[in-house]
């Protein structure tokens, strides 16, 4: 019998909540993994997987990271671009400079990285984008503004993408997180919007913002990745956006 290729993924923001989440999910089902982050690496990163500490946001080192990837391999099997910056401040206090740095985070580095990771993807015949978004890109709140534009633009980037990519076999495809567990949340729970008190105050408060009563686990969340980039569960599903966020855009605000 033919042994089984081992896969292998690309992912961004390796070492975050829900980056670490999504490095154990495809370890445990065989992948080999290549970590992306601006932090060093960590402790529990696969020791059969690549760890690059750089920071995505600058063009150069997107480059670098895609030298290192093919020194590493000569074909991609998915890659998620999951790595974002969260600026929490009103939008009249937004420096251009700041918004900058978002887009150049959260939705240039996907565009750039984008176009270096289809020669890898296509070398193995197609494959599998996801790019993590939020559901700030359809539903948002105050002091959020850069993140929020960042996230819608990157959904339509997505579409694009995917029309783009289609002659080649690479499906590209969405994902829209509600609020997870995650140390982005944590630190963004300052912006008032679920109240006062201490931080498990607030995440209770926002638990209750859902249809389900509670915040979701980053695992929960690199499962549905993990469906979008498997092609033997999601190979008809490209362009799309898929929500995970325990119901909450699903109650109308006013009720």
């Amino acid at each position: 019998m033919k042994e089984k290729e081992t896969r292998i993924l690309l992912i961004t923001g390796a070492a975050g909540g829900i980056g670490r989440a999504t490095v154990r999910v495809f370890t445990e089902n065989g992948w080999r993994v290549i970590g992306v982050d601006r932090t060093p690496p960590y402790e529990e990163f696969p020791r059969n997987g690549l760890y690059i500490q750089a920071d995505i946001s600058l063009p150069d080192k997107v480059a670098e990271i895609y030298e290192k990837a093919s020194a590493f391999t000569d074909s991609l099997d998915a890659v998620v671009n999951n790595a974002a910056l969260q600026i929490a401040k009103p939008m009249l206090e937004t420096s251009a400079e700041e918004w900058d740095q978002v887009m150049a985070s959260n939705l240039r580095s996907v565009f750039l990285g984008a176009k270096l990771a289809h020669p890898l993807l296509k070398a193995k015949g197609g494959g599998a984008i996801v790019n993590v978004s939020s559901v700030h890109a359809v539903a948002t709140s105050a002091n959020i503004a850069a993140y929020a534009a960042s996230k819608g633009g990157l959904l339509a980037l997505t579409r694009a993408m995917a029309i783009e990519f289609a002659p080649d076999d690479i499906r590209v495809n969405a994902i829209l997180p509600g609020a997870v567990d995650t140390p982005m949340l944590r630190a963004g729970l300052s912006r008032g919007h679920v109240g006062d008190g201490d931080v498990i105050d607030r995440l209770e408060n926002l638990a209750r913002k859902t249809v389900n009563g509670r915040v979701g686990e980053p695992e929960e969340i690199a499962r549905s990745i993990y469906f979008l980039a498997d092609n033997t569960q999601s190979s008809f599903m490209t362009g799309q956006a898929l929500v995970v966020d325990g119901g909450a855009t699903a109650r109308l605000s006013t009720e």
